[in-house]
């Protein structure tokens, strides 16, 4: 197989994120069958077919989804490469943007002290985050994917990590609590608010052997709307540590003894990036971070590609 050129890989990305080859020549600043030419010259080389072409424009095939994904892996690659070559063997200053994903509880809380830190100590160094749900992929198929450098994703405390191939590690492990009206006798009794992101794999076991958890009275898409409504007595909700932190007044939190779920929060990037300077200052700041009450440090051991830490 012939390598792929970087204008290729340009090409690859500007398609998947145009949706149609004419866009997507615009975006580079050349013509429709010059891209054309070069996705086939992409899929002759990789002997697969990476979009589907017709009335609806170019959508990649799963093929093309991955090969994507790692096109834009390489590009930000080569992006960096000037930057960390020039700076071999000296401790100079950080210069570029570190690109992170976080789902909401954890970019409000713990993302803004983490930053604060990495800026007063690398100033030439700009973040730029993105919030981005745990559902599906979520923020570690953001990484995989290359939109990102590095995410705060919820992780597995058994298995497999939630995207094969990346280097994942453990920062904290919070509890779920109770989360009612204050003054209620009898929360347990109250209607259920619960949004999209709850009940993962690592509540999934507990949350089926609860028989007095009701179904769902009110479903919503962030877990601040849920605690909002508890906060104005609409009903109560099954909440992790960090969705609680800077609650609104009017709430309260009871512990769900004796052995309430858990989940894990860690980091998650790619094995190509996590040498880097830039990432490797961002994860020491995390790693540094002094957790808020209710959040407990993760047992940890040497990271590596594809396992959890």
């Amino acid at each position: 197989m012939t390598d792929l050129a970087p204008h290729e890989l340009r090409v690859l990305v500007a398609v998947e994120e145009e949706g149609t080859f004419t866009s997507a020549a615009t975006r580079l600043g050349t013509t429709q069958s010059a891209v054309s030419h070069a996705v086939r010259g992409c899929e002759r080389k990789l002997g697969a077919v990476l979009f589907e072409r017709g009335r609806h424009g170019a959508r990649p095939t799963e093929a093309g989804a991955r090969a994507v994904g790692y096109a834009r892996r390489v590009l930000r690659l080569l992006a960096t490469m000037g930057a960390e070559v020039r700076g071999a063997g000296a401790d100079g200053p950080l210069t570029g943007t570190l690109r992170i994903v976080a789902f909401r509880s954890v970019a409000a809380h713990l993302l803004p002290p983490v930053l604060a830190r990495l800026a007063e100590r690398h100033p030439g160094l700009g973040t730029r985050v993105r919030i981005v749900r745990e559902i599906g992929r979520g923020t570690a198929g953001e990484v995989a994917d290359g939109r990102a450098d590095l995410g705060l994703a919820t992780l597995p405390a058994e298995g497999p990590p939630p995207v094969p191939g990346l280097v994942t590690a453990r920062l904290y492990e919070e509890a779920y609590a109770l989360a009612h009206p204050q003054g209620h006798p009898d929360p347990r009794r109250l209607p259920l608010v619960d949004w999209d992101e709850n009940c993962g794999s690592y509540t999934r076991r507990w949350w089926r052997e609860q028989d007095w958890i009701p179904p769902a009275t009110v479903d919503v898409e962030d877990d601040a709307v849920a605690v909002s409504m508890v906060a104005q007595g609409l009903g109560m909700a099954i909440m992790p540590a960090t969705a609680l932190l800077g609650a609104p007044p009017g709430l309260a939190v009871t512990p769900l003894d004796p052995n309430p779920p858990t989940r894990l929060v860690g980091y998650v990037t790619t094995p190509e990036l996590a040498p880097t300077p830039a990432v490797r200052a961002l994860i020491r700041e995390l790693r540094d971070l002094p957790l808020p009450e209710g959040l407990a440090p993760a047992r940890t051991q040497p990271a590596r590609p594809g396992a959890t830490r």
